[in-house]
């Protein structure tokens, strides 16, 4: 196997600073990308998330160099985003939202075609093409006409066209779109194992919460062309203003002292008291749940049950933009 991290000499595979893209129109100008700083270590699989138009395809397509930025600079793979696009794109993987394959053609065609287009021998191309196959799932498709895959086999075909030469970077628009739960989270195993057993940096947007939860070490979220958190899951998911605990009374009638007493308590905003409910805000449920049950002890208030909520990306994402994240994916 091709050993990807002896090739990989740099702390960055991204480095952008100022990245902005105005596009003209007989309404006026657009920005659709206004002034974005990326950085992306060697290793690591991070997420763009973004609303519909928030400007998340925009950047990409300036990362791989299908368009030329209005402003800003970058480095990408090690090599300058204006100056030196051929040298990026040798460097990189570029696997679209929709597919590259034609239908009619068979597996191995598009493989060694695209190997060929890469500057590959026709024999390396083919010895690439089959090694990808093989560690993709995809054995016994090289005669098949891509058509006749399922959605699974052709995201992992579409994975293999973005590997066929040996790129230390992968950029993945929406990879998972359109599939079934089960290829979904194969699909995320397989991009685990880009990083995990091929070194492979992976750069990915996507509309599932849950896919970037599952499968980035950082994430960028971006709203209207600028990029408003960056973070672990976890790091941005304690920023949304801590744990929820649900709690279930005993009695209805002690829910007014069970409130005034946590009342008392700091780090602790009861949100609503509702017959024999009680939901509570704490910064850290882990922490602060054993004073919660001291608290209600010493005020004789005694518990049917208790639920611990922590904040998802969704909590994240509406906090943060005001808005859900749509799993209808359209260019931005």
């Amino acid at each position: 196997m091709f050993d990807y991290m002896a090739m990989l000499n740099l702390d960055y595979m991204v480095q952008a600073r100022g990245l902005a893209k105005r596009f003209s129109s007989r309404g006026g100008a657009v920005d659709a990308v206004r002034s974005v700083d990326i950085d992306v270590s060697s290793g690591e699989i991070v997420g763009f998330l973004g609303p519909n138009g928030a400007g998340k395809t925009t950047t990409l397509r300036i990362l791989t160099t299908l368009l030329a930025p209005s402003a800003g600079d970058a480095t990408v793979a090690g090599h300058d985003l204006r100056r030196e696009p051929v040298a990026v794109r040798r460097r990189i993987g570029y696997v679209p939202q929709r597919g590259s394959t034609t239908p009619q053609a068979l597996v191995g065609e598009e493989l060694v075609d695209h190997g060929r287009l890469h500057g590959l021998s026709r024999t390396t191309a083919e010895d690439r093409g089959r090694s990808l196959i093989s560690q993709l799932d995809l054995d016994g498709t090289w005669e098949r006409p891509t058509g006749t895959l399922s959605g699974g086999q052709r995201r992992r075909l579409d994975i293999a066209l973005g590997l066929i030469n040996e790129p230390p970077l992968l950029f993945m628009d929406e990879p998972t779109t359109g599939l079934d739960p089960q290829s979904r989270a194969n699909l995320w195993q397989h991009i685990r194992e880009l990083r995990d057993t091929r070194g492979v940096t992976v750069f990915l947007t996507t509309h599932y919460l849950e896919e970037a939860d599952a499968l980035c070490d950082r994430i960028l979220v971006i709203d209207h062309g600028v990029i408003i958190a960056r973070g672990t899951p976890a790091e941005l998911k304690r920023g949304v203003s801590g744990d929820r605990v649900a709690l279930q009374l005993d009695d209805p009638d002690r829910v007014g002292s069970a409130r005034a007493a946590l009342g008392r308590v700091p780090d602790i905003t009861v949100l609503r008291a509702e017959g024999d409910l009680l939901d509570l805000s704490v910064p850290d449920a882990g922490t602060v749940l054993p004073q919660v049950l001291s608290t209600l002890q010493d005020a004789g208030v005694t518990l049917a049950g208790i639920e611990v909520r922590r904040p998802t990306l969704d909590d994240v994402f509406l906090s943060l933009t005001g808005r859900e994240l749509r799993d209808e994916p359209v260019a931005a």
